[in-house]
Protein backbone atom coordinates (compact mmCIF):
# COMPACT_ATOMS: atom_id res chain seq x y z
CA UNK A 1 0.00 0.00 0.00
CA UNK A 2 1.39 3.15 -1.09
CA UNK A 3 1.92 5.17 2.03
CA UNK A 4 1.79 2.13 4.73
CA UNK A 5 4.27 -0.39 4.68
CA UNK A 6 2.94 -3.83 5.15
CA UNK A 7 5.02 -4.76 7.98
CA UNK A 8 3.30 -2.34 10.25
CA UNK A 9 1.01 -3.63 12.70
CA UNK A 10 -1.92 -2.25 12.49
CA UNK A 11 -3.98 -4.81 15.11
CA UNK A 12 -2.02 -3.28 18.02
CA UNK A 13 -3.31 0.47 17.75
CA UNK A 14 -5.87 2.32 20.18
CA UNK A 15 -9.62 3.23 18.70
CA UNK A 16 -9.59 5.47 16.06
CA UNK A 17 -11.30 7.69 18.11
CA UNK A 18 -8.75 8.48 20.53
CA UNK A 19 -6.03 10.18 18.27
CA UNK A 20 -8.56 11.43 15.57
CA UNK A 21 -10.25 13.55 19.41
CA UNK A 22 -7.09 14.98 19.73
CA UNK A 23 -6.51 16.35 16.30
CA UNK A 24 -9.95 17.61 16.14
CA UNK A 25 -9.71 19.58 19.28
CA UNK A 26 -6.17 20.38 18.34
CA UNK A 27 -7.73 22.25 15.61
CA UNK A 28 -10.03 24.17 17.82
CA UNK A 29 -6.82 25.48 19.55
CA UNK A 30 -5.53 26.49 16.14
CA UNK A 31 -8.19 27.99 15.35
CA UNK A 32 -8.54 29.80 18.87
CA UNK A 33 -4.91 30.71 18.84
CA UNK A 34 -5.21 31.98 15.17
CA UNK A 35 -8.32 34.20 16.30
CA UNK A 36 -6.37 35.51 19.47
CA UNK A 37 -3.52 36.55 17.14
CA UNK A 38 -5.33 37.99 14.84
CA UNK A 39 -6.98 40.06 17.73
CA UNK A 40 -3.23 41.22 18.91
CA UNK A 41 -2.17 42.18 15.45
CA UNK A 42 -5.23 44.72 15.34
CA UNK A 43 -4.35 46.03 18.60
CA UNK A 44 -7.34 44.23 20.33
CA UNK A 45 -4.93 42.92 23.10
CA UNK A 46 -5.88 41.40 26.34
CA UNK A 47 -5.95 42.48 29.43
CA UNK A 48 -1.99 42.31 30.43
CA UNK A 49 0.39 43.11 27.48
CA UNK A 50 2.74 40.77 27.30
CA UNK A 51 1.08 37.69 29.16
CA UNK A 52 -1.37 37.80 26.21
CA UNK A 53 1.48 37.26 23.86
CA UNK A 54 2.40 33.66 26.13
CA UNK A 55 -1.22 32.48 26.28
CA UNK A 56 -1.88 32.76 22.08
CA UNK A 57 1.81 30.37 22.10
CA UNK A 58 0.35 28.01 24.46
CA UNK A 59 -2.83 27.98 22.42
CA UNK A 60 -0.52 26.83 19.55
CA UNK A 61 2.21 24.99 21.22
CA UNK A 62 0.48 23.43 23.34
CA UNK A 63 -2.77 23.24 22.25
CA UNK A 64 -2.63 22.56 18.37
CA UNK A 65 1.41 21.20 18.03
CA UNK A 66 1.43 19.04 21.39
CA UNK A 67 -2.12 17.75 21.18
CA UNK A 68 -1.65 16.82 17.46
CA UNK A 69 1.63 14.81 18.71
CA UNK A 70 0.16 13.06 21.75
CA UNK A 71 -2.49 11.64 19.19
CA UNK A 72 -0.12 11.00 17.01
CA UNK A 73 1.84 8.85 18.99
CA UNK A 74 -0.52 7.69 20.77
CA UNK A 75 -1.77 5.99 17.32
CA UNK A 76 1.38 5.67 15.74
CA UNK A 77 4.09 4.28 18.13
CA UNK A 78 1.72 1.11 19.00
CA UNK A 79 1.42 0.66 14.91
CA UNK A 80 5.15 1.09 14.02
CA UNK A 81 7.00 -0.81 17.19
CA UNK A 82 3.93 -3.88 17.57
CA UNK A 83 3.21 -3.64 20.91
CA UNK A 84 -0.32 -2.56 22.77
CA UNK A 85 -0.52 1.12 24.11
CA UNK A 86 -0.39 0.55 27.47
CA UNK A 87 -3.39 2.14 28.67
CA UNK A 88 -6.27 3.68 26.66
CA UNK A 89 -7.76 5.06 29.62
CA UNK A 90 -4.69 6.99 30.44
CA UNK A 91 -4.75 8.18 26.42
CA UNK A 92 -8.54 9.65 27.01
CA UNK A 93 -7.45 11.51 30.60
CA UNK A 94 -4.10 13.18 29.14
CA UNK A 95 -6.42 14.61 26.34
CA UNK A 96 -8.91 15.92 28.65
CA UNK A 97 -6.85 17.36 31.17
CA UNK A 98 -4.31 19.17 28.42
CA UNK A 99 -7.42 20.69 26.69
CA UNK A 100 -8.22 22.04 29.82
CA UNK A 101 -5.52 22.61 31.97
CA UNK A 102 -4.11 24.48 28.54
CA UNK A 103 -7.39 26.69 28.32
CA UNK A 104 -7.84 27.72 31.81
CA UNK A 105 -4.18 28.96 31.42
CA UNK A 106 -4.65 30.79 28.06
CA UNK A 107 -7.51 32.50 29.34
CA UNK A 108 -5.78 33.34 32.71
CA UNK A 109 -2.81 35.18 31.21
CA UNK A 110 -5.00 36.42 28.87
CA UNK A 111 -6.98 37.86 30.98
CA UNK A 112 -4.77 38.96 33.19
CA UNK A 113 -4.76 36.83 36.09
CA UNK A 114 -1.74 34.46 36.39
CA UNK A 115 -1.87 33.23 39.51
CA UNK A 116 -5.29 31.97 38.88
CA UNK A 117 -3.63 30.31 36.04
CA UNK A 118 -1.16 29.16 37.64
CA UNK A 119 -3.79 25.95 38.86
CA UNK A 120 -4.88 25.61 35.92
CA UNK A 121 -1.58 24.77 34.69
CA UNK A 122 -0.97 21.71 37.05
CA UNK A 123 -4.10 20.17 35.37
CA UNK A 124 -2.08 20.61 31.79
CA UNK A 125 1.32 19.14 34.17
CA UNK A 126 -0.84 16.11 34.69
CA UNK A 127 -2.08 15.40 31.66
CA UNK A 128 1.37 15.41 30.01
CA UNK A 129 2.62 13.67 33.04
CA UNK A 130 -0.15 11.10 32.30
CA UNK A 131 0.71 10.58 28.17
CA UNK A 132 4.57 10.54 29.44
CA UNK A 133 3.99 7.71 31.48
CA UNK A 134 1.63 6.12 29.00
CA UNK A 135 3.73 6.06 25.88
CA UNK A 136 7.43 5.11 27.79
CA UNK A 137 5.92 1.77 29.31
CA UNK A 138 4.24 1.14 25.51
CA UNK A 139 8.25 2.26 24.50
CA UNK A 140 9.69 0.12 27.05
CA UNK A 141 8.13 -3.02 25.44
CA UNK A 142 9.44 -2.43 21.98
CA UNK A 143 13.17 -2.50 22.23
CA UNK A 144 15.80 -2.50 21.28
CA UNK A 145 15.23 1.29 19.59
CA UNK A 146 15.10 2.06 15.40
CA UNK A 147 15.71 5.92 15.04
CA UNK A 148 12.10 6.94 15.46
CA UNK A 149 11.48 5.21 18.35
CA UNK A 150 14.85 6.54 19.83
CA UNK A 151 13.70 9.98 18.60
CA UNK A 152 10.08 9.45 20.33
CA UNK A 153 11.51 8.52 23.56
CA UNK A 154 13.80 11.40 23.68
CA UNK A 155 11.02 13.58 22.97
CA UNK A 156 8.82 12.57 25.64
CA UNK A 157 12.03 13.25 28.13
CA UNK A 158 12.07 16.10 26.90
CA UNK A 159 8.78 16.92 27.07
CA UNK A 160 8.63 16.00 30.77
CA UNK A 161 11.29 18.39 31.42
CA UNK A 162 9.91 21.07 29.58
CA UNK A 163 6.19 20.06 31.84
CA UNK A 164 8.51 20.56 35.63
CA UNK A 165 9.83 23.49 34.05
CA UNK A 166 6.88 25.09 32.72
CA UNK A 167 4.84 24.09 36.17
CA UNK A 168 7.81 25.91 38.17
CA UNK A 169 7.03 28.87 36.08
CA UNK A 170 3.38 28.71 36.70
CA UNK A 171 3.81 28.22 40.21
CA UNK A 172 5.93 31.19 40.21
CA UNK A 173 3.48 33.05 39.53
CA UNK A 174 1.18 32.22 42.73
CA UNK A 175 3.37 31.47 45.24
CA UNK A 176 7.23 33.02 44.00
CA UNK A 177 8.68 29.63 44.05
CA UNK A 178 11.88 30.76 42.40
CA UNK A 179 12.65 33.23 45.11
CA UNK A 180 15.89 32.32 46.59
CA UNK A 181 16.47 29.29 44.10
CA UNK A 182 19.68 30.99 42.44
CA UNK A 183 17.76 30.73 39.28
CA UNK A 184 16.08 34.04 37.48
CA UNK A 185 12.60 33.69 35.91
CA UNK A 186 14.09 34.51 32.29
CA UNK A 187 16.77 31.79 32.23
CA UNK A 188 14.10 29.08 33.80
CA UNK A 189 11.82 30.64 30.54
CA UNK A 190 14.74 30.12 28.43
CA UNK A 191 15.26 26.51 29.35
CA UNK A 192 11.48 25.76 29.58
CA UNK A 193 10.80 26.78 25.41
CA UNK A 194 13.83 25.07 24.50
CA UNK A 195 12.89 22.30 25.99
CA UNK A 196 9.47 22.23 24.68
CA UNK A 197 10.12 23.59 21.28
CA UNK A 198 13.48 22.03 20.24
CA UNK A 199 13.45 19.38 22.47
CA UNK A 200 9.72 18.03 22.31
CA UNK A 201 8.60 19.14 19.36
CA UNK A 202 11.19 19.44 17.08
CA UNK A 203 12.85 15.95 18.51
CA UNK A 204 9.18 14.11 17.37
CA UNK A 205 9.48 15.97 14.17
CA UNK A 206 13.11 14.66 13.00
CA UNK A 207 11.67 11.01 13.99
CA UNK A 208 8.76 11.25 12.50
CA UNK A 209 10.12 12.74 9.31
CA UNK A 210 12.64 9.63 9.23
CA UNK A 211 9.56 7.12 9.02
CA UNK A 212 7.26 9.42 6.96
CA UNK A 213 9.73 10.52 4.53
CA UNK A 214 10.54 7.13 3.19
CA UNK A 215 7.02 5.90 3.56
CA UNK A 216 5.41 8.52 1.45
CA UNK A 217 8.32 9.55 -1.08
CA UNK A 218 8.83 5.84 -1.70
CA UNK A 219 12.79 6.34 -1.88
CA UNK A 220 15.58 3.87 -0.31
CA UNK A 221 17.88 5.76 1.97
CA UNK A 222 21.54 6.36 0.82
CA UNK A 223 24.90 5.06 2.50
CA UNK A 224 25.93 8.71 3.56
CA UNK A 225 23.01 9.57 5.00
CA UNK A 226 22.92 5.98 7.33
CA UNK A 227 25.63 7.14 8.91
CA UNK A 228 24.06 11.03 8.94
CA UNK A 229 21.00 9.60 10.80
CA UNK A 230 23.36 8.14 13.39
CA UNK A 231 25.49 11.17 13.95
CA UNK A 232 22.49 13.31 14.36
CA UNK A 233 20.47 10.58 16.28
CA UNK A 234 23.35 11.29 18.74
CA UNK A 235 24.40 14.80 18.51
CA UNK A 236 20.72 16.78 18.18
CA UNK A 237 19.70 15.56 21.67
CA UNK A 238 23.00 16.06 23.66
CA UNK A 239 23.07 19.58 21.57
CA UNK A 240 18.67 20.23 23.59
CA UNK A 241 20.37 19.39 26.85
CA UNK A 242 23.54 21.39 26.77
CA UNK A 243 21.51 24.44 25.50
CA UNK A 244 18.88 24.18 27.28
CA UNK A 245 21.45 23.29 30.60
CA UNK A 246 23.35 26.11 29.37
CA UNK A 247 20.35 28.68 29.63
CA UNK A 248 19.29 27.89 32.83
CA UNK A 249 22.23 28.35 34.60
CA UNK A 250 23.16 31.22 32.43
CA UNK A 251 26.70 29.37 30.93
CA UNK A 252 27.08 30.53 27.38
CA UNK A 253 29.81 28.47 26.30
CA UNK A 254 27.56 25.46 27.41
CA UNK A 255 25.28 26.93 25.79
CA UNK A 256 26.69 27.38 22.53
CA UNK A 257 28.07 24.09 22.42
CA UNK A 258 24.48 22.90 22.71
CA UNK A 259 23.13 25.40 19.60
CA UNK A 260 25.48 24.05 17.42
CA UNK A 261 24.82 20.50 17.90
CA UNK A 262 21.13 21.50 17.41
CA UNK A 263 21.51 23.38 14.23
CA UNK A 264 23.67 20.68 13.09
CA UNK A 265 21.09 18.18 13.52
CA UNK A 266 18.57 19.47 12.01
CA UNK A 267 20.49 20.52 9.04
CA UNK A 268 21.01 16.70 8.53
CA UNK A 269 17.58 16.01 9.13
CA UNK A 270 16.61 18.51 6.53
CA UNK A 271 18.97 17.32 4.16
CA UNK A 272 18.06 14.29 4.15
CA UNK A 273 14.40 15.27 3.54
CA UNK A 274 15.20 17.57 0.83
CA UNK A 275 16.93 15.15 -1.28
CA UNK A 276 13.77 12.50 -0.52
CA UNK A 277 10.93 14.97 -1.66
CA UNK A 278 13.52 16.07 -4.67
CA UNK A 279 13.63 12.14 -5.88
CA UNK A 280 10.03 11.64 -4.80
CA UNK A 281 8.01 9.36 -7.32
CA UNK A 282 3.89 9.48 -7.80
CA UNK A 283 1.95 12.26 -8.22
CA UNK A 284 2.01 15.42 -5.86
CA UNK A 285 -0.22 15.43 -2.27
CA UNK A 286 -0.37 18.35 0.01
CA UNK A 287 2.00 16.35 2.45
CA UNK A 288 4.90 16.16 0.29
CA UNK A 289 4.20 19.79 -1.17
CA UNK A 290 4.11 21.20 2.74
CA UNK A 291 7.21 18.66 3.44
CA UNK A 292 9.35 20.35 0.80
CA UNK A 293 9.15 23.99 2.36
CA UNK A 294 9.67 21.81 6.00
CA UNK A 295 12.92 20.41 4.71
CA UNK A 296 13.86 23.87 2.58
CA UNK A 297 12.77 25.80 5.99
CA UNK A 298 15.47 23.38 8.30
CA UNK A 299 18.48 24.30 6.24
CA UNK A 300 17.55 27.91 6.22
CA UNK A 301 16.81 28.08 9.94
CA UNK A 302 20.13 25.68 11.29
CA UNK A 303 22.17 27.87 9.39
CA UNK A 304 20.61 31.26 10.59
CA UNK A 305 20.39 29.74 14.23
CA UNK A 306 24.21 28.87 13.96
CA UNK A 307 25.53 31.69 13.01
CA UNK A 308 23.65 33.08 15.69
CA UNK A 309 24.39 31.21 18.76
CA UNK A 310 27.89 30.70 18.12
CA UNK A 311 28.32 34.36 19.22
CA UNK A 312 25.00 34.75 21.67
CA UNK A 313 23.56 31.60 22.37
CA UNK A 314 21.23 33.11 25.34
CA UNK A 315 18.61 35.52 25.82
CA UNK A 316 14.86 35.76 24.98
CA UNK A 317 15.75 37.20 21.65
CA UNK A 318 17.73 33.82 20.28
CA UNK A 319 15.26 31.33 21.53
CA UNK A 320 14.77 30.41 17.99
CA UNK A 321 17.81 31.26 16.40
CA UNK A 322 18.65 34.57 14.71
CA UNK A 323 16.16 37.38 16.73
CA UNK A 324 14.73 38.35 12.81
CA UNK A 325 14.17 35.06 10.90
CA UNK A 326 14.80 32.40 13.58
CA UNK A 327 10.96 32.01 14.78
CA UNK A 328 9.87 32.18 11.22
CA UNK A 329 11.81 29.64 9.93
CA UNK A 330 11.17 27.42 12.57
CA UNK A 331 7.50 27.95 13.09
CA UNK A 332 7.14 27.13 9.10
CA UNK A 333 9.87 24.05 10.24
CA UNK A 334 7.13 23.16 12.67
CA UNK A 335 3.70 24.08 10.84
CA UNK A 336 4.00 22.78 7.68
CA UNK A 337 4.89 19.04 8.87
CA UNK A 338 2.25 19.39 10.89
CA UNK A 339 -0.61 20.27 8.51
CA UNK A 340 1.19 17.71 5.66
CA UNK A 341 1.41 15.02 8.21
CA UNK A 342 -2.42 15.75 9.29
CA UNK A 343 -3.60 15.76 5.30
CA UNK A 344 -2.66 12.29 5.31
CA UNK A 345 -3.32 11.28 8.95
CA UNK A 346 -7.05 11.99 9.59
CA UNK A 347 -8.27 11.09 5.87
CA UNK A 348 -6.82 7.82 6.69
CA UNK A 349 -8.31 7.13 10.09
CA UNK A 350 -11.97 8.04 8.53
CA UNK A 351 -10.39 5.79 5.87
CA UNK A 352 -10.26 3.21 8.25
CA UNK A 353 -13.05 3.38 9.79
CA UNK A 354 -15.20 3.90 7.13
CA UNK A 355 -14.23 1.88 3.91
CA UNK A 356 -11.77 -0.52 5.05
CA UNK A 357 -14.16 -3.25 5.18
CA UNK A 358 -15.49 -2.69 2.24
CA UNK A 359 -12.40 -2.58 -0.31
CA UNK A 360 -12.97 -6.12 -2.41
CA UNK A 361 -16.88 -5.63 -2.28
CA UNK A 362 -17.57 -2.36 -3.66
CA UNK A 363 -15.89 0.88 -5.04
CA UNK A 364 -14.16 3.29 -2.44
CA UNK A 365 -12.43 6.51 -2.41
CA UNK A 366 -8.71 7.24 -2.03
CA UNK A 367 -7.28 8.68 0.69
CA UNK A 368 -7.06 11.69 -0.97
CA UNK A 369 -10.17 11.95 -2.52
CA UNK A 370 -11.73 12.42 1.00
CA UNK A 371 -10.29 15.90 1.36
CA UNK A 372 -10.90 18.82 -0.56
CA UNK A 373 -8.09 19.17 -2.74
CA UNK A 374 -8.97 22.74 -4.13
CA UNK A 375 -8.89 24.12 -0.07
CA UNK A 376 -5.79 22.03 0.48
CA UNK A 377 -4.38 24.07 -2.81
CA UNK A 378 -5.63 27.24 -1.52
CA UNK A 379 -4.30 27.23 2.19
CA UNK A 380 -0.94 25.85 0.72
CA UNK A 381 -0.52 29.03 -1.12
CA UNK A 382 -2.21 31.25 1.53
CA UNK A 383 0.39 30.02 4.63
CA UNK A 384 3.13 29.67 2.28
CA UNK A 385 2.53 33.22 0.71
CA UNK A 386 2.17 34.50 4.11
CA UNK A 387 4.93 33.22 5.39
CA UNK A 388 7.14 34.51 2.88
CA UNK A 389 5.91 38.03 3.54
CA UNK A 390 6.73 37.87 7.27
CA UNK A 391 10.06 36.69 6.69
CA UNK A 392 10.59 39.48 3.75
CA UNK A 393 9.16 41.47 6.63
CA UNK A 394 11.33 40.72 9.21
CA UNK A 395 14.43 40.94 6.58
CA UNK A 396 13.61 44.33 6.21
CA UNK A 397 15.39 46.29 9.03
CA UNK A 398 18.17 44.16 8.33
CA UNK A 399 18.91 44.43 5.05
CA UNK A 400 18.52 48.43 4.90
CA UNK A 401 20.75 48.82 7.81
CA UNK A 402 23.09 47.43 5.37
CA UNK A 403 22.48 49.97 2.73
CA UNK A 404 20.76 47.66 0.16
CA UNK A 405 18.10 48.17 -1.54
CA UNK A 406 14.97 46.29 -0.61
CA UNK A 407 11.70 45.62 -2.53
CA UNK A 408 9.80 47.38 0.69
CA UNK A 409 9.25 50.81 0.83
CA UNK A 410 10.20 52.47 4.44
CA UNK A 411 7.73 52.24 7.04
CA UNK A 412 5.82 49.48 5.06
CA UNK A 413 7.26 46.74 7.00
CA UNK A 414 4.63 46.68 9.66
CA UNK A 415 1.72 46.43 7.00
CA UNK A 416 3.61 43.66 5.44
CA UNK A 417 3.63 41.69 8.38
CA UNK A 418 0.53 42.08 9.44
CA UNK A 419 -0.92 41.17 6.06
CA UNK A 420 1.33 38.00 6.10
CA UNK A 421 -0.14 37.08 9.66
CA UNK A 422 -3.34 37.21 8.49
CA UNK A 423 -2.82 35.50 5.12
CA UNK A 424 -1.44 32.23 7.93
CA UNK A 425 -4.11 32.16 9.86
CA UNK A 426 -6.35 32.20 7.06
CA UNK A 427 -4.92 29.37 5.48
CA UNK A 428 -4.16 27.51 8.64
CA UNK A 429 -8.53 28.06 8.75
CA UNK A 430 -9.37 26.73 6.06
CA UNK A 431 -7.09 23.93 6.58
CA UNK A 432 -9.22 22.90 9.74
CA UNK A 433 -11.85 23.35 7.97
CA UNK A 434 -11.03 20.64 5.43
CA UNK A 435 -10.28 18.58 7.98
CA UNK A 436 -13.60 18.87 9.98
CA UNK A 437 -15.28 18.64 6.75
CA UNK A 438 -13.48 15.14 5.66
CA UNK A 439 -14.44 14.02 9.90
CA UNK A 440 -18.11 15.10 8.81
CA UNK A 441 -18.58 14.11 5.36
CA UNK A 442 -17.28 10.66 5.71
CA UNK A 443 -17.01 9.61 9.03
CA UNK A 444 -19.91 11.77 10.60
CA UNK A 445 -20.12 12.35 14.56
CA UNK A 446 -20.79 9.33 15.62
CA UNK A 447 -17.20 8.03 14.71
CA UNK A 448 -15.75 10.80 17.38
CA UNK A 449 -18.49 9.56 19.65
CA UNK A 450 -17.95 6.20 19.46
CA UNK A 451 -15.11 4.17 21.36
CA UNK A 452 -13.95 0.74 22.21
CA UNK A 453 -12.63 -1.92 18.91
CA UNK A 454 -15.55 -1.35 16.63
CA UNK A 455 -14.14 2.34 16.16
CA UNK A 456 -10.91 1.13 14.50
CA UNK A 457 -9.64 -2.20 15.19
CA UNK A 458 -12.05 -4.08 13.27
CA UNK A 459 -10.81 -2.54 10.02
CA UNK A 460 -7.51 -3.18 10.33
CA UNK A 461 -7.39 -6.11 7.65
CA UNK A 462 -8.25 -3.53 5.41
CA UNK A 463 -5.41 -1.62 6.04
CA UNK A 464 -3.23 -4.24 4.09
CA UNK A 465 -5.59 -2.82 0.94
CA UNK A 466 -4.21 0.20 -0.95
CA UNK A 467 -6.26 2.63 0.19
CA UNK A 468 -4.23 5.57 -2.07
CA UNK A 469 -6.39 4.05 -5.17
CA UNK A 470 -10.56 3.77 -5.78
CA UNK A 471 -11.18 0.06 -5.32
CA UNK A 472 -14.08 -1.57 -6.70
CA UNK A 473 -15.35 -5.17 -5.87
CA UNK A 474 -13.39 -6.35 -9.12
CA UNK A 475 -10.78 -5.25 -7.87
CA UNK A 476 -9.98 -2.26 -10.05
Amino acid sequence: MRGVPGDLTTSTRPPTTIPLRHFLVALAFLVAGGGLALLRAAGLAGTAPGLDGIAVAHLLLVGWVCLTILGAMTQFVPVWSGVEIHSERLATLQLVAVAVGVTGLAAGLWLGRPADAALMAGVMVLGIGAFAYNISRTLWRARPFDTTEAHFALAVGFLALAAVLGGTLAADYRWGVLAGSGLSRPAVVDAHVTLAVLGAVVTTVIGALYQLGPMFTQTDELAVETRATRVETAAYPVGVLALGAGRLVEASPVAAVGGVLVAGGAAVAGAILLRRVRDATGAATPMLSRYAVVAVAALAWSATALATWIRAPLGPDVRFGHPAVGPVLLGALIGFVVVGSLYHVVPFIVWLDRYADRVGLERVPAIDDLYDARVATVDFAATLGGTALVLAAALSPAVAALGTDWPLAAGTSGLVHTVGGALVVGGALLFAGNMVGTVIRHGGVEMVRRSGPESGRESASGATADPSEGSDASGR
